[in-house]
């Protein structure tokens, strides 16, 4: 997107501004349609956010300015706030309570995967063809995500029940969500997870390239992360649904802060790559295990806002983690912010084994 925005003419700080209106606006979109979703069920949701992003997707092909591709991702980021809490939803409702941890490795996978090969696939696009194809190939397969929508029977259908909306009933019942020791967890570590992320595909780069290494060193050690990712997932969920979700969290924290800390200390890629397994599977022992929290601690009237927050925590911290780890790079040097990146996961830790000590 950085790059596109550069080839319409936008300046250093406007490409930021443009990048970051995803997140400005999909954050609290995640939080309004994650209510909109306990009161209508996510059906009708999911789709809207579907044919919403699918349009964002055509629509970007044809900006021609940066303004055009600023009011673009305004509405990419409104409409993707519908997606994640119902696919989230969708993944819980569908779910067994005895295998929900293994049913949010593979949701899980799914993201680490998309990733992954979203990353190969649009280099591959772009450099052969042009943006242009690359966005209505992402619309034209968001297309297919509408279609295949339509045969999810509705939630209502399901017999789940779904809220009814009173003044003010909203905000009060965000505030109880945040309360809850399980979804306090949850949503801790989802905010130091992606904000520690935000700060490593940002520093990464500049690391590495320290010591002489290019850009293809760079999408190696990501692919390695992503890859441990993947693998790491339904097993770690499988484990969450035997022995909980508290032990899993704190042992991927603990696992990402540790590989983490010792990443700026290395010098040479095969340790790099060791570094960003290890991170990786960090994340895989945590994701399963955290977005199974949040399932475990909420009624289904109430699932769609509590989704809503995880997700908004999620865009949220990748949204503050980049910037403000990238400032912190520029004030005390890219290897220092490095180490400093995992910090916040520390206070995550210290929030779960808190509420593991006391359960």
């Amino acid at each position: 997107m950085a790059l596109y925005a550069s080839e319409l003419g936008a300046s250093v700080g406007i490409i930021g501004l443009i990048v970051g209106l995803y997140s400005i606006t999909n954050t609290p979109a995640n939080v309004f349609f994650g209510r909109l979703i306990d009161r209508i069920g996510y059906k009708t949701p999911l789709i809207a956010g579907l044919v919403g992003d699918a349009l964002s997707m055509f629509f970007y092909s044809l900006c021609r300015l940066p303004v055009h591709l600023a009011l673009v991702r305004i509405l990419h980021g409104t409409t993707g706030g519908l997606v994640g809490p119902a696919t989230m939803s969708v993944t819980a409702d569908y779910s067994d309570k005895a295998q929900k941890g293994r049913a949010m490795g593979f949701y899980g996978m799914a993201l680490a995967a998309a990733t992954l090969v979203g990353y190969g696939v649009s280099g591959v696009i772009v450099s052969r063809l042009d943006y242009k194809a690359l966005f209505l190939f992402g619309a034209l397969l968001l297309t297919v995500g509408v279609i295949l929508s339509f045969l999810l029977p509705d939630s209502r259908q399901r017999g789940s029940p779904t809220a009814k909306a009173k003044p003010g009933e909203g905000l009060n019942q965000a505030k109880d969500l945040l309360r809850r020791k399980g979804l306090t967890v949850a949503y801790c570590s989802i905010f130091a997870q992606y904000f520690t992320f935000g700060g490593v595909v940002t520093l990464l780069p500049l690391y590495v390239r320290s010591f002489g290494m290019e850009v293809f060193h760079v999408g190696m050690l990501m692919a390695t992360f992503a890859i441990t990712f993947i693998i790491v997932q339904f097993p770690s969920g499988a484990l969450s649904d035997k022995v909980g979700r508290l032990l899993p969290t704190a042992v991927g924290l603990s696992l990402g802060i540790v590989s983490l800390v010792a990443l700026p200390t290395l010098r040479v890629f095969p340790l790099l790559a060791v570094a960003m397994a290890g991170y990786g599977a960090g994340y895989g022992m945590l994701f399963p295990s955290i977005s199974a929290l949040v399932a475990d601690h909420t009624a289904s009237e109430e699932r769609g806002m509590a989704t809503g927050i995880f997700h908004a925590l999620l865009t949220a911290g990748v949204a503050i983690g980049a910037p403000l780890m990238g400032w912190v790079g520029g004030r005390v040097g890219v290897e220092q912010a490095l180490a400093l990146t995992p910090a916040i996961m520390v206070l995550a830790l210290a929030v779960t084994l808190t509420v593991l000590k006391r359960t």
